[in-house]
């Protein structure tokens, strides 16, 4: 790029020139400037580009100036991209034809654009992975919040913010905002809230603020962070140039690790759990972008399932009992968290090449965001009747070709854990009603998995069962799910799995965390009350406190 007189910047990269003119060819978006013209901009239509050759344009309404144009009237194009302004260089039309009433003109296809940044309302939005934290403060109140900057503007920014900071921002004076960037800079800004949007699923809430009284200096610096993380949202774009480098404000040192944002201020069960909100963060914010109309992020998603699989290398243990912790996220999120980990604990066993085991991480993790994509009626109905069990199974094609960026993924293994999950060996599973000889080992397995997962919690139509009661389900259905694969997660996670909530016969109630080699409870935590597990959890008994409590008299189904 180079900088022209007037605030211009010159862009002569094919594919952006292609990207840009793209944006100009909806109806209103492009208009036509006569050369020593300074009248008002004439409505024009990119009909056609051709890149590198000619353009073709509509030039219907505005017939009055087609004499000038066909006897080589120079003109530029003129439109608007996101919060950008465009023009063409000088160009003049070739030949004009009429084509079923409409007026269709060919011109040179401009080898460079020139684009005008409108600063003041250019608003930077942060791509899946970029983290920037915020603190909220209101002076001379108790007010302390942290939250997620989702965009950044000189007139203002959008803050995700726990659901429970809804009543806490009804301020009359403006908040104090503290911007934290991965590499320790930091801002303090004034703002006002203006908008919130509420998420119920995903318990949270979206402030749009507006800055006041900006000195010249925080501009100066607001301005910075904005164009950083512009050219940090574009180095991550899978068509971004190469030789593009990293943003300085992104790289987190070696000795800073990420402490400011919605998810790191939030009190979790234990500290595995606490390292999984991470994971389940990157696949929470990829469920908005696939609502968007987004692919995977490719680099992402192998980045948190290399992250994950380090978690189980490090602790299987506690990744199993992490799985039953994150309360905050989407049901798709947590099911998908629960079946990766489950998966890969199982298949841990078996000698599978690590990349082999990473595919299983990242296709258990995404399988169930498809339904993301579906009508929320369909989510919310009560019934499983034949219309919703097709609409529901949508969901499977919808999220199929959103996986194709990711070519690292062992088609195979999507095959098997994304398309096939739901599939029953007796052909009464969907998406294709496949039979038994048609399914293969992982996912038979997977099935198994996905169904227990399923059935440990609560849905529309029915509460959480108990783990002894889906055990036998899935023994007494031998026509739908494979038995040796039933058998083997039985004596694999044992009859009182890790996660389950117990009582024993003194009435205490305990979460089981860890297991012996015989598949008893070998540590639990104590509880005070039925509910998920939260920080509220009691002491971590073993050995002799743990027999001390007696025998498990029950198993008690709670959905999490």
């Amino acid at each position: 790029m180079t900088q022209p007189q007037d605030g211009y910047t010159r862009v002569d990269n094919p594919v952006e020139i292609e990207t840009l003119l793209e944006s100009l060819s909806q109806p209103g978006g492009a208009s036509l400037q006569l050369e020593d013209d300074q009248g008002k901009p004439l409505p024009v239509l990119v009909a056609e580009q051709h890149p590198g050759e000619s353009l073709l344009l509509d030039i219907s309404a505005i017939r009055e100036v087609a004499g000038e144009l066909k006897r080589g009237k120079a003109f530029r194009l003129m439109g608007q991209s996101r919060d950008k302004m465009l023009r063409s260089p000088p160009l003049v039309m070739s030949e004009c034809h009429d084509r079923d009433g409409r007026l269709l003109c060919h011109s040179a296809y401009p080898l460079a654009l020139e684009v005008l940044q409108r600063r003041e309302s250019f608003r930077a939005r942060l791509r899946l992975g970029m983290e920037v934290g915020v603190i909220v403060r209101a002076n001379g109140a108790d007010l302390h919040l942290q939250g997620d900057l989702k965009d950044l503007s000189l007139e203002g920014c959008q803050v995700e913010l726990p659901i429970t900071s809804a009543s806490q921002l009804a301020s009359p004076m403006p908040l104090e905002l503290e911007l934290c960037f991965p590499n320790g800079a930091r801002a303090v800004v004034l703002g006002t809230p203006r908008h919130h949007v509420v998420d119920t699923e995903r318990q949270t809430i979206k402030v749009g603020f507006q800055f006041v009284t900006l000195s010249g200096d925080q501009e100066r610096q607001l301005w910075v962070f904005v164009r950083e993380i512009e050219r940090e949202s574009t180095r991550q774009a899978s068509d971004a140039d190469a030789t593009l480098q990293p943003s300085p404000l992104f790289q987190y040192p070696v000795t800073l690790s990420p402490s400011v944002g919605r998810r790191y201020v939030q009190a979790h069960a234990t500290p595995m759990a606490r390292r999984m909100a991470r994971v389940a963060g990157y696949l929470d914010g990829q469920l908005l972008e696939l609502q968007r109309g987004s692919d995977f992020d490719s680099v992402q998603l192998s980045r948190h399932a290399d992250r994950l699989l380090t978690l189980h290398d490090e602790d299987r243990e506690a990744t199993l009992f992490a799985t039953r912790c994150m309360l905050r996220e989407p049901l798709p999120v947590r099911r998908g968290l629960a079946v990766a980990v489950h998966l890969l604990d199982i298949s841990a066993t078996a000698s599978m090449p690590r990349d082999v085991r990473k595919a299983v991480v990242a296709c258990g993790m995404v399988h169930d965001l498809g339904e993301s994509l579906l009508p929320e009626e369909v989510m919310a109905s009560a019934s499983m009747d034949a219309p919703r069990r097709g609409k529901l199974a949508s969901h499977v094609e919808l999220l199929l070709p959103r996986l194709a960026s990711c070519q690292w993924l062992s088609s195979s293994v999507v095959q098997s854990l994304v398309e096939r999950i739901n599939e029953r060996l007796d052909g009464s599973g969907y998406p294709l009603g496949l039979t038994g000889e048609s399914l293969g080992e992982l996912t038979r397995l997977a099935m198994v998995v996905d169904t227990v997962d399923a059935m440990r919690r609560d849905c529309q139509d029915r509460p959480a069962w108990r783990v002894a009661e889906i055990y036998r389900h899935l023994l007494g259905h031998p026509e739908q799910f494979d038995q040796r694969w039933v058998k083997r997660y039985i004596t694999h996670f044992g009859l009182v799995p890790i996660g389950s909530l117990v009582r024993f016969e003194g009435g205490e109630l305990g979460w089981v965390q860890r297991l012996d080699d015989k598949g008893a409870p070998a540590q639990v935590q104590r509880c005070e009350s039925i509910k998920p597990p939260d920080d509220s959890l009691g002491q971590v008994v073993r050995d002799e406190r743990l027999a001390r409590l007696g025998r498990i008299v029950e198993e008690i189904p709670l959905s999490t």
